[in-house]
């Protein structure tokens, strides 16, 4: 799989703009966007309207003595200590982080695996986040380890302050458990760094003008020395500053390794090298949208976009890198498609949805083709492989369904019968609730699934509050996963949950996710809309008690049905939201988005997407249910600058609206339990006092 690089107010009634501390700054001749300054993330005036905003949100919920409560059983569920430790396999131990109320930034721990497969872990603190941040005077939120096979006694470990995608990179010696002061450390940035050898790492990251695209992502990588500057590393490639960016990585399999690198144009568009040596390198002969999974036995494994070769669009194939051989692994039939794929020693593992269900199948390579063997495993729900390696054999496979906690299991080999590491304990009463997947008719006559978690023998009678979640980009299924929060804070309470699966997403394969790019954006909209109004025909709810909510991406799906269909929906949750669709790709991680959103400055594409952009589209006159909009100030993937101007606007308008911007935590709107309590007593507050009261 590649590295993971992109990849989310308070009023009670009209109130003057005046009254907020929002002066205009309209330019009536060059009409510039009069809230520009709310771009200004750390802007002294930027900030103090924040804090004015926030100051009203929080003084109206905390009001509802609902908040305390609902913060208290969101806390609860965060900081349970009999939750599941998910774990990495590295090596002969397992790697965990893990926060708790005595740990609120975390700590990185390990224990033998075999302890940790009997149930009795033996954890071994090899980093206290709360205490280096306390020792440093920074404030740390733990994001990532890279550790150097097959010992495993050196890690990259990766620091973000509050939470944003750029990070400081230090080198961590596991036996004296420190950071090498003259070891490979960067500074703060949007890196990526991978090991090669004990010696040398690749490293894609900000070394001054000119070594960064558009997109704000790394346009050259390196080959770093120990000893040698950073300065003073070589170059290996670039793209130009209009690509989305460059990286690199090195894939430690059983019996060879593989350095590659990607050079992405796009979000969709890669040229994958492979280096030869150190000094040369070829590149895979495939197609540049193809999804390149990794290298298993001298093939190069994708999963294609479009047909090629005579393999249709969706299919895992493998191209040998010895010849011009195109094998298909396996091809999806039109209800299905590919979740994932991991690699062990012996095995390609693929996860395979069905109508948004999966299941996994293990394939190898044999003298007369691939063959398949079906894991047994739970059915019905969500499956995931966690820990897998292309140089073990071994791996860790989860399972969870709307209604079912996670349950772990370990495999030794495929071969093997799973074991049961760990079931989580329900974090909500679900008796009584019942699941089925539900189709809703889009405009264009398309079938759109959607679950549906309600009380069985449920009155249709129009009355029950409904709170409808989605997405929709980017090629990302919406599964149906056990979300504990929802649950308590919802399900529990009387309210309906409904999850959407509409065009955009990867629940039926690129031609899904196809049929919303770009220009056919508007098909997201309507399915959701669709999935709505079907909701409201079959009785379950009626407009004033239903509410929508999204993030990131679905943060504008929400926004734009918002006023697209104002009268459809009681209540909306929008959250790290994108919103102003002309200036996203200059605010940013945003013009890395242009593969799937488009091109703004081109005069037809932009003249689209304003039409659906929700910070162009809100009127006066027009009745808005009262919304609710919460971003993040360290939010350095998605510019707290959209959430902040679309409610400047509505309070200019005379629109009611709340606010809410955390101070820290990134597009994940918090950096620690204690604020994703605060964040759920805020949203779920809202979607009561909006929905049930």
């Amino acid at each position: 799989m590649l590295p993971l690089i992109l990849i989310t107010v308070m009023l009670s009634g009209c109130v003057a703009m005046h009254d907020q501390g929002v002066g205009l700054e309209k330019d009536s001749e060059t009409n510039v966007d009069p809230y520009l300054w709310l771009e200004e993330v750390e802007g002294e005036k930027a900030l103090s309207w924040v804090k004015g905003q926030n100051e009203r949100t929080l003084a109206e919920l905390k009001a509802d003595p609902r908040f305390s409560q609902f913060e208290s059983e969101a806390l609860e569920i965060y900081e349970a200590q009999d939750r599941i430790a998910y774990v990495k396999i590295r090596g002969d131990h397992v790697y965990n982080f893990w926060q708790d109320e005595n740990n609120i930034r975390g700590i990185w721990r390990r224990s033998p695996l075999e302890a940790y497969l009997e149930h009795a872990p033996q954890w071994e603190v090899l980093l206290d986040l709360d205490q280096l941040a306390i020792s440093e005077g920074e404030n740390w939120v733990y994001k990532a380890v890279t550790g150097l096979p097959p010992a495993y006694d050196r890690f990259l470990v990766e620091l973000s302050r509050g939470g944003k995608d750029a990070v400081v990179v230090r080198e961590f010696d596991v036996p004296s458990k420190q950071f090498i002061a003259d070891g490979f450390t960067i500074s703060e940035a949007k890196s990526t760094v991978s090991w090669i050898s004990h010696d040398q790492v690749l490293v894609a990251s900000d070394f001054g003008p000119g070594s960064m695209t558009k997109s704000g992502y790394a346009s050259s990588i390196r080959l770093w020395n120990r000893g040698e500057t950073l300065e003073d590393s070589k170059e290996l490639t670039r793209v130009t500053e209009d690509d989305l960016a460059v990286w690199g990585w090195t894939q430690f399999s059983h019996n060879q390794n593989y350095i590659l690198i990607n050079k992405s144009k796009t979000f969709w568009s890669h040229e994958i090298l492979l280096l030869d040596t150190l000094n040369s390198w070829s590149k895979l002969e495939i197609p540049t949208d193809a999804d390149f999974q990794g290298i298993f036995d001298d093939k190069a494994l994708m999963i294609l976009r479009s047909d090629w070769q005579g393999h249709s669009a969706g299919s895992l194939v493998a191209k040998s890198l010895n010849d011009t051989v195109v094998d298909a692994i396996y091809s999806p039939d039109i209800q299905s498609a590919i979740s994932e794929v991991n690699l062990t020693a012996t095995h390609v593992l693929v996860t395979i949805q069905t109508d948004v269900i999966d299941r996994v199948e293990a394939y190898s390579w044999a003298s007369d083709g691939w063959q398949s063997k079906m894991l047994d495993l739970p059915k019905g729900g969500v499956l995931s492989i966690n820990g897998a390696a292309a140089r073990r054999s071994n791996f860790f496979y989860l399972y969870e369904d709307l209604l079912t906690p996670i349950t772990m299991g370990f495999f030794e080999d495929v071969n093997s019968m799973p074991i049961l590491v760990q079931s989580a304990k329900p974090r909500f009463a679900s008796d009584g609730l019942e699941v089925t997947q539900e189709f809703a008719t889009s405009a264009d006559g398309t079938q759109i699934p959607y679950f549906l978690v309600k009380q069985e023998g449920l009155p249709m009678d129009g009355q029950n509050p409904v709170l409808l979640y989605g997405y929709g980009g980017f090629e990302v299924s919406e599964k149906p996963q056990y979300r504990k929060t929802t649950g308590k804070l919802w399900l529990e309470k009387g309210g309906v949950f409904a999850l959407a699966n509409i065009r955009g997403g990867g629940e039926y394969g690129p031609a899904w996710h196809q049929a919303a790019l770009k220009e056919n954006r508007h098909r997201s909209y309507e399915d959701f809309i669709a999935i709505g109004e079907d909701l409201i025909s079959k009785g379950i709810t009626r407009s004033e008690k239903l509410g929508i909510m999204g993030g990131s991406g679905g943060g504008l799906l929400v926004g734009a049905v918002y006023t697209m269909r104002p009268d459809l929906f009681g209540a909306m949750v929008s959250q790290v939201p994108l919103l102003d669709m002309l200036r996203y790709h200059k605010l940013l991680a945003g013009a890395s988005w242009m593969g799937e959103y488009g091109d703004p400055d081109d005069p037809t594409m932009g003249a689209y997407l304003k039409r659906y952009s929700p910070y162009h589209q809100i009127k006066p006159g027009t009745h808005y249910t009262r919304a609710l909009f919460t971003t993040s100030t360290k939010d350095d993937r998605v510019h707290p600058g959209h959430a902040r101007k679309m409610v400047a606007r509505l309070i200019e308008q005379g629109h009611p609206v709340l606010y809410y911007e955390n101070m820290e935590g990134g597009h994940a709107a918090g950096a620690n339990l204690k604020q994703y309590a605060t964040m759920a007593a805020i949203e779920y507050t809202y979607l009561h006092k909006a929905l049930i009261d």
